[in-house]
């Protein structure tokens, strides 16, 4: 066994998995508590769709491209990370939306959006925060693989056993939100999608300082490292790292960019919600 190449793929599949599997939960889990678990077919559909096409475009790279050279390969792994940030933030600030209604007026919500047919969009949903994962597994895991094709096999089967361990996270998280607050849950996981959201932001600027696409100056300098403390590299770290982006050597530039991003998104996701005011009913006895 090839430790190392086992380990490296299981990094990668963890890393990509549970964000994944985190949006694809919270939409199950909102589905099932407001009666509508018979939409889950639609999120299935998008999220097999996303996986299989994922699986053609590993096959197709592991046998043509390999992997990307320098600049492209940060190109191409920035832009996706700033398109899932902007997907995840679309997704908490509409989960937020729905927490608003939980009391009374969520369940006549989503018969609206059912009989509308707008439910699809929780299965493009579903099917962009896969296929953005999976793509770039495919892209990681066939760079890991070709750098030594022997090892390619222990790649591989690290990967699907960090694939498992990420879908038995989302699996917890969609049982256990059955037995929560609905306005609960998706407060605080709305949260944890803050901390994701900021991590991708983080990690996509990171990609193009790399190449230099930012320039050279104090704020592509490392802020802080903290390697020899908690290595983003192994152990703790590395399930943080995979989780919210946590780094023991940032720049300053992804410092700042992940900091403000948490602080600015937490307070416009935190901030009471106003409810349109009704008309007094001695007003309207009066108009009448």
């Amino acid at each position: 066994m090839d430790l190392g190449s086992y380990t490296s793929g299981l990094l990668t599949g963890l890393r990509e998995g549970v964000e994944a599997a985190l949006i694809v939960s919270i939409i199950l889990a909102y589905l099932a508590r407001t009666g509508r678990s018979d939409q889950a077919g639609r999120v299935w559909m998008g999220t097999g769709l996303a996986v299989g096409l994922s699986v053609v475009v590993g096959v197709i790279l592991f046998n043509t491209v390999g992997s990307f050279e320098e600049p492209y390969e940060q190109i191409f792994e920035g832009t996706m990370m700033l398109v899932a940030a902007a997907v995840v933030t679309w997704m908490l600030f509409w989960m937020r939306r729905q927490a608003a209604s939980v009391k009374g007026e969520l369940q006549a919500a989503v018969d609206r959006a059912v009989d509308s047919g707008a439910t699809w969009g929780l299965a493009l949903l579903a099917f962009t925060a896969v296929i953005r994962e999976g793509l770039e597994t495919s892209l990681f895991l066939v760079g890991q693989a070709t750098s030594a094709r022997t090892d390619a096999t222990w790649v591989l089967l690290g990967a699907l056993t960090g694939l498992v361990i990420a879908t038995a996270i989302g699996y917890g998280i969609y049982r256990g939100s059955r037995r929560l607050n609905l306005g609960s849950f998706f407060r605080w996981t709305g949260i944890a999608l803050v901390f994701i959201a900021a991590g991708l932001l983080s990690h996509a600027i990171h990609e193009f300082v790399e190449i230099g696409a930012l320039g050279s100056g104090p704020w592509t300098a490392i802020a802080y490292d903290i390697s020899g403390v908690l290595s983003h590299d192994d152990g703790v770290g590395a399930f943080l790292r995979a989780i919210f982006g946590y780094s023991a050597a940032p720049e300053v530039i992804t410092l700042v960019a992940h900091v403000a991003y948490v602080v600015v998104v937490l307070i416009l996701y935190l901030r009471p919600i106003r409810r349109p005011t009704q008309p007094a009913p001695s007003a309207v006895t009066a108009r009448s």
